[in-house]
């Protein structure tokens, strides 16, 4: 790919902004600029970007301006908004039309009408990974012991159940204990659906989090962090299965680090 000169991030919560804009900077991209979120993106972020524009969850008419103003022809979705914000929005007029054409909301149909009106503007919105592809994960056992039989069989289990409710646009992470569904997650997000898993499953659970079976590179990416680890080990979870290949492991040394000290594994098939 080669290297825009300038590029737009639409900047959700948590590390993935803040770690994509270095990376971008690293491979040469001159101008980053930031569409940020009142309440959800980070502010360290404005140390990591040349300019930050601050707006509210359903400002579309502003974002596709920022970009405009700015020159930005190529953009990325990074960070999670709140899936709570879907009811809490103050749509301008734009956004409003938006949503008024579409029969069903949820991430996928939302993102892919903000991505046609991006193009309207000729800002092309780029794959989710771009910039951070080596943070990937590879097939295999990432972090902590080999898993049992048991965990290997439930892991199995999860997994078919995982893509069926990720193609059915519910949600894409499953918890699963001794053959036992015993959490799926829907709009409450991953970390939400791992502590009601933790609190039914009480300890030794596996987490399968996986891509849709036609996954849409550029928004709504299955991504791990340290957050997760930390949240899937206060939840007592033992596993953790993700998809090789199509899922982001944000700050890998930390997450191998901060899984190994809680005995938590980590595989990717």
């Amino acid at each position: 790919m080669k290297i825009p000169a300038a590029l737009g991030i639409i900047a959700g919560n948590g590390v993935y902004p803040r770690l994509l804009a270095d990376a971008a900077r690293k491979a040469g991209v001159k101008k980053i600029v930031a569409a940020a979120f009142t309440s959800e993106t980070d502010p360290a972020l404005t140390q990591h970007v040349d300019l930050v524009e601050w707006m509210r969850v359903g400002q579309l008419n502003r974002l596709l301006k920022f970009f405009r103003d700015q020159d930005v022809h190529h953009a990325i979705m990074a960070g999670q908004v709140a899936p709570k914000n879907l009811f809490d929005l103050h749509p301008d007029w734009k956004a409003l039309l938006l949503l008024g054409k579409l029969k069903e909301r949820n991430a996928e149909s939302i993102f892919a009408a903000i991505a046609d009106e991006l193009s309207k503007v000729e800002v092309d919105l780029l794959r989710a990974t771009t910039f951070l592809e080596d943070s990937l994960a590879p097939a295999g056992l990432i972090a902590g012991p080999k898993l049992s039989r048991r965990e290997e069989e439930d892991v199995d289990l999860g997994w078919k159940l995982a893509k069926e409710i990720a193609r059915l646009d519910i949600g894409q992470t499953v918890i699963v204990k001794n053959g036992t569904i015993v959490a799926v997650e829907a709009l409450e997000g991953t970390n939400d659906a791992i502590k009601r898993g933790g609190v039914l499953a009480r300890k030794g659970a596996v987490m399968i989090k996986v891509a849709k079976p036609n996954q849409d590179m550029r928004f709504d990416v299955p991504v791990i962090g340290v957050e997760t680890i930390r949240v899937a080990a206060e939840a007592k979870l033992r596993v953790i299965a993700i998809e090789a290949g199509k899922t982001l492991l944000l700050e890998r040394d930390a997450i191998v680090d901060f899984a190994g000290r809680f005995g938590i594994s980590i595989v990717a098939r």
